[in-house]
C-alpha cells in the first residue's frame, strides 16, 4: 500500500494539469492600458461631473476623460481618455495621501506608465512678494516643510527667527544644509520646466471683480497688484496650513536654505514632494521616468494678510468668508485647466517625438 500511495499521486497530479492546460493556452493575456501623460489632481468636491468643482472636474468634463477605472487601492477611482491615453488621478489631500495613491498607481499592473509625463494641476497660496491670485505656476525645486525640529517660539532664544530647525542641527539654518540625506529639496527636470513654462506663458488667464479688488488690498506688494499670468517660481509642501507674515517670511528663508539659494519660495500647497518621492522610488524600480515629472500650480489665495488686517482675520475670511472659500478659487481652478491642457495636448499631439526625447532637453 505504500508503494501505491505515490504512484497514485503521480496520476492524479498528471491529469489534473492535462485537464487546465488547454484553459491556461487559451486564456487571452491583456496589454497594459498606454499612458502618456498621468494629470494629478488632489481633491474633488463631489462628482467627477455636474456639481461645484474641484481640481479634477475640468480635467473630466472638458479634455475629457470619459472612462472610469476603478481604484479601491487609492483615494478615488481614475478617469481615462483612451483617444488621447490620458490618466487622470484624484490623489486626497496631504502628503500622506499623495504618495500612498501615486505609489498605488505605479505599481499597477494594467497600466503601461513607462513614457508618461506626470503632471500637477493644483491651487496654492501665493506669496504676495512674487505674485497675484489666479496666476499659474511652474516649479523647478520642490522643498518638504514638515522635516524638522521644532521649539515653541515661547521657549526659543529671542535671537533666533523661528524654532523651526532642519533635522540633525541645533538652529535655525545651521549649514551645511544635507537637503540629499532626508530628501528635503527636490530638483526637477529644468529644462522640462521651462519647456512648459514657454508654451503657456503668453496665456492670458482668468480675472474677476473680486480677485482684483482683493489683489488692490495687497498696497505694499507690486507684484501682488498685477493681474494673473503664467510664471516661474518654487514650492513649499507642508501639511500644516500656515499662514501669515512671520510664516510667509520662515517659508521663503526655509526654500532658500535647503535650495542654497537657487530657489525661490512662490506657492504654498501640501502634496507635491509626497508625489515626487513616490515617482523617485518608482524610478529607481523601472517603472516611471521622475525626469518627466511636472508641478503647476495656481494661486486661489495669498498665504499671507494684507495691510490692515491680521493673520487670523484673513486666514478666517479665506476659509470661511462670505462666499465661503477661497477669493481666487475657481479662476485658479480654471487657470489650472487653460495651463495645464495646452502641455498636455502639445505632448499627445507630438508623441511619436516625446515619447522617447522629453522636451526641453
Amino acid at each position: 500500500m505504500r508503494k501505491l500511495f505515490p504512484a497514485l499521486f503521480f496520476l492524479f497530479t498528471t491529469l489534473t494539469v492535462s485537464r487546465q492546460a488547454p484553459a491556461s493556452k487559451n486564456k487571452p493575456s491583456a496589454k497594459p492600458i498606454p499612458v502618456r501623460v498621468v494629470i494629478i489632481t488632489m481633491f474633488e468636491r463631489g462628482e467627477d461631473t455636474g456639481d461645484t468643482p474641484g481640481e479634477f472636474q475640468y480635467w473630466v468634463e472638458r479634455l475629457p476623460l470619459k472612462e472610469t477605472i476603478a481604484f479601491p487601492q487609492g483615494y478615488r477611482n481614475l478617469r481615462y481618455s483612451p483617444e488621447k491615453q490620458v490618466l487622470g488621478i484624484c490623489t486626497g489631500m496631504g502628503t500622506a495621501r499623495s504618495a500612498a495613491s501615486i505609489m498605488a498607481l505605479g505599481m499597477d499592473p494594467r497600466f503601461d506608465l513607462s513614457h508618461a509625463y506626470w503632471m500637477v494641476a493644483g491651487i496654492a497660496g501665493i506669496d504676495p512678494a512674487d505674485g497675484s491670485t489666479g496666476s499659474a505656476v511652474w516649479s523647478e525645486w520642490l522643498v518638504d516643510g514638515d522635516l524638522a525640529h521644532e521649539i515653541d517660539s515661547r521657549e526659543m532664544p529671542k535671537e533666533w527667527t523661528t524654532g523651526y530647525i532642519p533635522l540633525s542641527k541645533t538652529k535655525p539654518y545651521q549649514e551645511p544644509a544635507r537637503a540629499g540625506e532626508y530628501n528635503n529639496a527636490m530638483h526637477l527636470n529644468a529644462g522640462l520646466v521651462h519647456w512648459a513654462y514657454n508654451l503657456t506663458k503668453d496665456l492670458k488667464l482668468p480675472d474677476n471683480d473680486k480677485i482684483r479688488e482683493m489683489r488692490m488690498a495687497y498696497t505694499n506688494y507690486s507684484a501682488a497688484q498685477q493681474p494673473p499670468k503664467v510664471m516661474m517660481g518654487d514650492h513649499l509642501a507642508a501639511m500644516t496650513y500656515w499662514h501669515g507674515q512671520y510664516a510667509n517670511e520662515w517659508a521663503n528663508d526655509w526654500v532658500n536654505y535647503w535650495t542654497q539659494g537657487k530657489g525661490n519660495f512662490v506657492t504654498s500647497a501640501m502634496e507635491d514632494t509626497g508625489t515626487g518621492q513616490s515617482l523617485e522610488f518608482l524610478a529607481k524600480a523601472g517603472k516611471v521616468d521622475f525626469q518627466r515629472y511636472m508641478v503647476l500650480r495656481t494661486a486661489s489665495n495669498f498665504t499671507m494678510q494684507h495691510p490692515g488686517i491680521t493673520a487670523i482675520q484673513s486666514l478666517a475670511n479665506e476659509e470661511h468668508g462670505q462666499d465661503k472659500g477661497y477669493s481666487a478659487y475657481l479662476p485658479s481652478l480654471e487657470s489650472a485647466y487653460m495651463t495645464g491642457e495646452k502641455v498636455v495636448n502639445n505632448l499627445v499631439s507630438n508623441w511619436a517625438t516625446y515619447k522617447d526625447k522629453i522636451p526641453g532637453n
